[in-house]
């Protein structure tokens, strides 16, 4: 079969090609240090490989989750804590205004001292992460929560909102304790109504709960509230009526018994201690309160010449130290959930850490190239190029002069 100069030419020069192509091509691959540059140079691995880089890249940002919200976990759980001691010590300072021995100075101290721990925890309250935002105010990171009204009561302007960090796949772990959640809705210690203890109370008593009591039917006259009053039964003991807003009498009880809950329209009030005739409080729904609103009540009853060392007061503050105990409670549940939280977050990265060693021992298996492997086939394709070019100079320079 005759060869023409023209196809000998392009056989060679072909030849020189591919080989001069293998040789650039392991040349990068010793300059990346990657066997696969390119999805020519092993598609199935390139597939797995891409794979690998994009569960990297998810992983990598589930970690940056993890650490905006392990931040604002700890803020708020040190917050709250810092919260929760200073709301257990305002108990102590109750506590000590209650003892009858303790002079109009030395109440008025406590009153102050109680103010200052009502500023301080307002300060709590108002706190802000490393940007500024407040930490309390739910969704409303940039409205301040807390701030007295004119009233002189302390209103909430957040909302309810938690702030949602997805830290996994189909995962997320809330960053925030909303203000109203840990201090304006404490449980009612009492149940689901609030006492008014009223001036010129003689009997030692307090209302010890007052709840609704399924499955009794509780039918409310709007505006729903109770008076109970105490009268002489002329037995040696009192009567009580219990009265509903409307002035119409519910319940009456001839020879009241203070060991025997009092129940009326789906409601049950149990006290604790012996009302005296012409004794008299009030009750009105509430199923929650408020650790500021309680502050306020205890410093106003300490400032309260009428009331300090009477039955009402002393009632009232035996009402106030449920309370407390109620808000420092509420405090410390929602310090756990932060705890809770932030423990979890934790645990997840600790997982993602794990995920990611093992997706790069994956990649380096597909793509990290075997040096020696490759200077091998490097010197391999270098010989081969060298003899091509060096045979195909030669023929190319050959003539049939040179047989003449």
């Amino acid at each position: 079969m005759r060869i023409s100069t023209a196809q000998m030419f392009n056989q060679n020069i072909n030849s020189v090609l591919d080989r001069q192509s293998a040789t650039n091509s392991i040349m990068e691959q010793l300059s990346s240090g990657k066997r696969v540059n390119t999805a020519g140079d092993d598609p199935v691995a390139a597939i797995g490989i891409d794979n690998l880089y994009q569960q990297n890249a998810l992983v990598d940002q589930f970690v940056k989750n993890i650490d905006y919200a392990t931040s604002h976990l700890a803020l708020t759980e040190s917050k709250l804590g810092s919260a929760e001691a200073l709301v257990s010590s305002t108990k102590d300072q109750v506590l000590r205004a209650i003892n009858g021995t303790v002079t109009d100075n030395e109440r008025q101290t406590i009153a102050d001292e109680l103010r200052s721990s009502l500023e301080e925890l307002l300060a709590i309250a108002n706190s802000k992460d490393e940007s500024g935002n407040y930490l309390f105010s739910g969704y409303e990171t940039g409205t301040q929560p807390f701030a007295f009204n004119t009233s002189g009561n302390i209103v909430y302007s957040g909302d309810s909102g938690v702030r949602q960090s997805i830290v996994a796949s189909g995962v997320t772990v809330g960053t925030n304790s909303p203000g109203d959640s840990a201090f304006m809705n404490a449980p009612n210690a009492m149940g689901d109504f609030s006492v008014n203890y009223l001036p010129g109370q003689s009997g030692d008593f307090i209302v010890e709960s007052a709840k609704l009591a399924p499955p009794a039917v509780h039918i409310p006259v709007a505006p729903e509230g109770y008076t109970f009053d105490f009268t002489d039964n002329l037995a040696g003991g009192v009567q009580l009526e219990v009265f509903d807003s409307a002035g119409t009498s519910l319940q009456v009880v001839a020879n009241f018994d203070p060991s025997s809950p009092v129940d009326f329209n789906g409601i049950s009030v149990k006290l604790d201690g012996m009302p005296a005739a012409n004794d008299s409080f009030t009750m009105a729904p509430a199923t929650e309160v408020s650790i500021f609103d309680t502050l306020n009540q205890a410093i106003a009853i300490l400032e309260d010449p009428t009331k300090v060392n009477t039955p009402q007061g002393n009632s009232e503050l035996a009402q106030i130290l449920d309370s407390i105990d109620s808000g420092r409670n509420r405090i410390d549940f929602d310090r756990g959930i932060a705890g809770n939280s932030l423990k979890s977050v934790e645990s997840y990265k600790s997982g993602h850490a794990d995920e990611k060693l093992i997706n790069s021992s994956a990649l380096s298996l597909l793509e990290d190239l075997d040096y020696a492997a490759a200077i091998s086939e490097f010197e391999k394709q270098q010989l081969a190029l060298n003899a091509v070019s060096t045979l195909f100079s030669r023929v190319s320079s050959t003539t049939l002069f040179d047989y003449i």
